[in-house]
């Protein structure tokens, strides 16, 4: 019995661990966790914003939107923002385009605080809890997805943008229909 009891071991021990992989593989690779990519829906989602509003993507449809995910505690995302705030100014009077960012994680009064000290002035509103990050499947900051008026991403970017870099993306998805 002795000789026997080994071998149920070993294959008890190899089904837990098949069981594990295929569980841990499935749900790692399931297409709910597939970040979103040109030519996809942007998630959708609704976020309390510095304004005291709510801010649903859907708020946006019809329109060309930047969203841009960032922080303050991000170098490159504070580099960024005067370029975003000059590009907002330049084509919201324009076209039907608007720059919505999503504050990853930090309290208003951070946030306000640092727009203020910026001059910064389009809509944020805060992913207190990540979730939206999470949906978009971030992976670094400042990451920025160019939304065409039919909720499609025309372009997604993760770093930081200079002023000519935003100007190209924002033609390239105001020419995009």
């Amino acid at each position: 019995m002795g000789k026997h009891k080994k071998w149920i071991q070993i294959v008890i021990l190899t089904a837990v661990v098949l069981i594990g992989a295929v569980t841990i593989g499935g749900s790692l690779f399931s297409e709910g966790n597939k970040a979103p990519a040109a030519g996809d829906k942007a998630p959708a989602f609704t976020l309390s914003g510095l304004d005291g509003k709510q801010h649903s993507l859907s708020d946006y449809k019809g329109k060309y939107v930047l969203v841009n995910f960032w922080g303050t505690f991000c170098p490159p995302c504070v580099e960024e923002m005067p370029a975003i705030q000059s590009q907002y100014h330049h084509w919201n009077k324009e076209k039907p385009f608007e720059v919505l960012g999503i504050n990853l994680s930090e309290d208003a009064f951070t946030v306000k605080s640092f727009m203020n000290q910026y001059g910064l002035n389009f809509p944020v509103a805060l992913d207190t809890n990540r979730t939206i990050e999470k949906k978009y499947g971030l992976v670094s900051y400042p990451t920025s997805f160019f939304i065409g008026p039919d909720g499609r991403i025309v372009e997604m970017y993760q770093g930081g943008m200079d002023e000519t870099m935003l100007k190209l993306k924002i033609e390239k998805l105001l020419s995009a229909s």
